[in-house]
């Protein structure tokens, strides 16, 4: 796009809207990318099937695959400005803005200390992920996967595994949860860096 000269009606109403104001609109399209959504309000795009884009992270909470996991062709949607794409002329929108966290909800039940029982989500170099809650992961790091420790995390678990943990540090703000598998590890915050 070449800026103000080549859309003008589209470049003035994207410059009207303010970022957190919620815009609604139908799912026009689904790429791998993200979702293509046709806004209620403003002109049409010149080349996109919308002038709002979700990209998939914002679509949800969760990690998502596939967009459509999350939405469908056709499907309405109310979702929250984040900023004016000036590159492609479209309005960049979340949808998982406007809903509750729930990595926010679990961390309000849990404390450092506390025991869990999870399932082993994925294998990393430095670690694994342990899904301690429906779409709620946290990493046990290699050091703290086995007592004696191990070297690569395929040596203490593997992916399905069922494991109890115990948690070590909770970032809200991040959205990060550790845990541990070693026994007494949870009662003071480790030195991570």
């Amino acid at each position: 796009m070449d800026g103000p000269s080549e859309s003008p009606e589209l470049w003035a109403f994207l410059e009207s809207l303010r970022c957190g104001e919620l815009l609604s609109g139908t799912v026009a399209a689904i790429e791998r990318f993200g979702v293509f959504v046709s806004l209620d309000d403003g002109p049409g795009h010149p080349l996109f099937p919308g002038v709002g884009f979700i990209t998939v992270p914002e679509l949800s909470w969760r990690r998502v695959e596939n967009a459509s996991d999350v939405v469908r062709v056709g499907e309405r949607v109310s979702c929250e400005f984040l900023m004016f794409d000036t590159w492609n002329l479209e309005a960049r929108l979340s949808l998982r803005a406007t809903r509750p966290d729930p990595f926010q909800a679990f961390a309000e039940g849990v404390s450092v200390g506390d025991e869990l029982r999870g399932r082993v989500t994925g294998l990393i170099p430095f670690g694994a992920f342990v899904e301690v809650a429906d779409g709620i992961e946290g990493l046990v790091h290699v050091r703290d996967l086995a007592s004696p420790p191990v070297r690569d995390p395929s040596e203490a678990v593997r992916v399905g595994d069922e494991v109890t943990v115990v948690v070590t540090r909770i970032d809200r703000q991040r959205r990060t949860l550790v845990l541990s598998r070693r026994r007494g590890h949870g009662r003071r915050e480790p030195p991570y860096r």
